[in-house]
């Protein structure tokens, strides 16, 4: 019984603290009057909400423009393009966010996913990206970010998802 009233107890003393570490109705009235957006962020109807990239959804239109824009960075790089089925075991894969304006100008090239083993890999492929814009006018997309996968081979030779060929089983 006395081990049951202790807990009670402890948990009364951790919600407790709960609130103690929220700041008051008073304070958070006296924030939203005098409180600068941090940067990268906006205040919007009295509360800071930070701005966050999105990422285009998935339309169609999304994936026949990443294949438009695959197609011209394998022109602008025909020499580094893996010919054929990719080996089984890739070097590094590399998730890819590119942030491109209404004139297919990169803004900004970003990654979700990069090789802790292959360091390297990364700066390369955003070199390749900045250095091949502007990419084709998105049209009626606009300016948005889309996300591509590079398969990247050890000879420095790649290709990009939208226009993999595949690998091979063995």
């Amino acid at each position: 019984m006395a081990a049951r009233k202790l807990a009670l107890v402890a948990i009364a003393l951790m919600l407790s603290a709960c609130s103690l570490l929220k700041p008051s109705d008073k304070a958070r009235e006296d924030d939203k009057d005098t409180a600068t957006p941090p940067t990268g962020e906006t205040a919007t109807s009295g509360r800071e909400v930070p701005t966050v990239r999105l990422i285009t959804a998935q339309t169609p239109a999304v994936r026949a423009y990443r294949k438009i824009g695959a197609r011209h960075l394998y022109n602008k790089y025909a020499s580094r393009i893996y010919k054929g089925k990719l080996p089984p075991l890739m070097y590094a894969v590399v998730v890819v966010e590119t942030d491109i304006d209404a004139t297919g100008k990169v803004v900004n090239v970003t990654f979700s996913r990069t090789p802790s083993h292959a360091p390297e890999v990364a700066p390369m492929i955003a070199e390749m990206i900045k250095a091949a814009s502007p990419l084709p006018n998105p049209g009626k997309l606009g300016g948005h970010t889309y996300v591509d996968t590079w398969l990247w081979d050890r000879s420095d030779k790649f290709q990009i998802d939208s226009l993999t060929q595949g690998q091979r089983s063995r």
